[in-house]
């Protein structure tokens, strides 16, 4: 069943065009990673996903509701039980660890808190870092920290926006990891853009690789290795 559908989608950001016509479905529980270069339209569909942009034209359906119609969002982000975690984590500098992954849980106002946390701090090994914030966390803490937060809430879907660009290579083996362990403990689906295809093979189920705000090719990893699409060629040789 396709928990996310895209029909006919255009998105211009004034007179460039970023998104061209798109349409794709994304199964529901699956690891589906967008691949493809800066630029290529990547985050912008992660976004239209969310609620967090207008499309210009076509539609968008969560479990079959439709959430976007032409340029009017029908359902907002904050409605859409979606996690998302930015490129850049958006922790709040001022709040703990601890304060951090509670702060949707207090806006929902959901009860038991402290045991949800404790477990999830568990699950990621933060537990001896409640206390700390962010500035006093390494990158790959801080990556941990984002993920969990997002977690806590349960969504139906996480969003992950090139999480693991900034990192090092061996914080980069660390988190995916702590990302494959994801997959297994948390029944969820995950959208994941990358620019790295390397990342895309370790931890997808699908790919679907963007170009210019168009769909290249998807498949399975083992489906884009063998793809005859001269773009994907090239661009899984770089």
């Amino acid at each position: 069943m396709a928990i996310v559908s895209l029909q006919n989608i255009s998105k211009s950001f004034g007179k460039t065009p970023i998104i061209n016509n798109i349409s794709l479905d994304i199964e529901e529980g699956k690891f589906t990673c967008l691949l493809g270069s800066s630029g290529s339209g990547k985050t912008t569909i992660l976004r239209l996903i969310a609620g967090l942009e207008k499309s210009d034209s076509g539609k968008i359906l969560l479990n079959g509701k439709l959430v976007n119609e032409k340029n009017k969002i029908l359902l907002p982000s904050s409605k859409r039980e979606i996690g998302f975690i930015f490129q850049d984590l958006a922790l709040w500098p001022h709040l703990t660890v601890y304060e951090n992954i509670a702060f949707g849980l207090n806006i929902k106002k959901e009860e038991n808190v402290t045991i949800k946390i404790s477990a999830i701090l568990d699950f990621f090994g933060l537990e001896e870092h409640r206390n700390k914030y962010p500035n006093q966390l390494s990158g790959g803490q801080q990556q941990l920290v984002a993920i969990a937060r997002s977690l806590v809430l349960k969504p139906k879907m996480l969003l992950m926006d090139e999480p693991l660009a900034n990192l090092d290579v061996k914080l980069k083996t660390k988190i995916r990891n702590h990302i494959k362990n994801l997959i297994d403990q948390f029944p969820i689906t995950i959208i994941y853009v990358t620019h790295d295809h390397y990342e895309a093979f370790k931890l997808a189920d699908e790919i679907i690789v963007i170009n210019n705000g168009k769909i290249e090719d998807t498949g399975s990893p083992e489906d884009i290795q063998k793809s005859e699409n001269t773009f994907v060629k090239e661009f899984i040789e770089i």
